[in-house]
């Protein structure tokens, strides 16, 4: 069935909805229905074909209109764009992160807290901790010197390194 018709309807189904992923999408829709149906369509020979083209026209049209009912724009869209976090770089990232952050002192801890985890400016996580602002810059760049090389040594985290 696929080689006698399977041509001609992707034909029409790229003229018809004038997009090569959609019309990928519709055809495999209408392969599926047609081998869903495969029992009640053996002998009925010069009817297949006009029920494949039904099928492939009726699932055709239902998508573009489900599109432009539901149009992916905005946050939507955004999501979309973005790569999925690889969670497995994560739960590497903490295995060698955390022993290292413990390592820190408690000062060097609470300004890295301020400045990477709730994203504050130094001028707020100098406000939110009670010292200057040059201070918080101080142990910020202490904090992160002593992380890098604390890092750099750490079988886990240079194995990571190799790996990307």
């Amino acid at each position: 069935m696929v080689s006698r018709y399977g041509e001609p309807i992707h034909a029409y189904l790229l003229r018809l909805t004038r997009n090569h992923n959609v019309a990928d999408d519709v055809y495999q829709e209408t392969l599926l229905k047609a081998w869903r149906h495969r029992h009640s369509l053996i002998g009925r020979e010069g009817s297949v074909r006009s029920w494949l083209y039904t099928v492939a026209h009726n699932a055709a049209v239902d998508l573009m209109r489900a599109r432009r009912a539901r149009p992916v724009t905005g946050e939507i869209w955004d999501s979309l764009q973005r790569p999925v976090p690889d969670h497995a770089d994560a739960v590497v990232s903490t295995v060698a992160l955390m022993p290292a952050l413990l390592r820190l002192s408690a000062e060097q801890r609470v300004v890295l807290f301020e400045l990477y985890y709730r994203r504050s400016t130094v001028i707020e996580a100098a406000r939110v901790i009670g010292i200057p602002p040059g201070t918080v810059k101080s142990r910020a760049h202490y904090a992160v010197r002593a992380l890098r090389a604390e890092l750099m040594s750490s079988p886990v985290a240079h194995n990571v390194m190799e790996s990307r």
